[in-house]
């Protein structure tokens, strides 16, 4: 029997949808985690300076001048509405996060720490629901259907880390009405 609802966190959530969208984009396994890695921490980044918890650092005029030639310099990927900034390496193509490579290895791990036993029920749910809609289709509905079925938490900086219900049956609801007009 599937589990039904897992107690967790948002950011492992998101991590997890964002390699299964990357992965049905086209990206390889190891990119795919490095992508889902990064669109997560760039959400919790965002948010965080949202709720006052983390603060913009100010950088001086030399610092604004490099990371404007950098810029110039970094290649993009966009998954889930999200650019994320990405470097070639002899392993394939990384998301980078403060200037390095993610490690698909340490994504995979965390991964499997956040989820538990529940990694092969939530992963075989989003796989489903990211295999009923066309690549192109999928790119634009992503996001959205994150909002759908991520945990609910607390508004504001109580709801920062906290743990919510990720129910199962929800994500599957979102693949049915588009599956069933495809097999019509």
């Amino acid at each position: 029997m599937t589990q039904k609802k897992v107690k967790i966190n948002r950011a492992p959530v998101l991590t997890l949808w964002a390699v299964i969208v990357a992965e049905r984009l086209g990206y390889d396994a190891d990119e795919a985690l490095t992508l889902g890695k990064a669109v997560a921490g760039l959400n919790a980044q965002s948010k965080g300076r949202r709720l006052g918890i983390y603060e913009e650092p100010e950088a001086t005029s030399a610092e604004k001048a490099r990371d404007e030639r950098q810029a110039d310099q970094v290649e993009q990927v966009t998954l889930l509405s999200r650019p994320v900034p990405v470097t070639h390496t002899e392993h394939g193509l990384r998301a980078v996060s403060k200037g390095k490579p993610i490690s698909p290895a340490s994504v995979q791990r965390y991964l499997t720490q956040k989820f538990g036993e529940h990694l092969a029920d939530v992963q075989a749910a989003m796989a489903a629901l990211a295999q009923a809609y066309p690549p192109t289709q999928l790119a634009t509905k992503a996001y959205p259907f994150y909002e759908q079925f991520r945990p609910e938490i607390p508004e504001g900086q109580k709801g920062w880390g906290a743990a919510g219900e990720l129910d199962l049956e929800a994500i599957r609801a979102l693949a049915e009405p588009e599956s069933q007009t495809k097999k019509k």
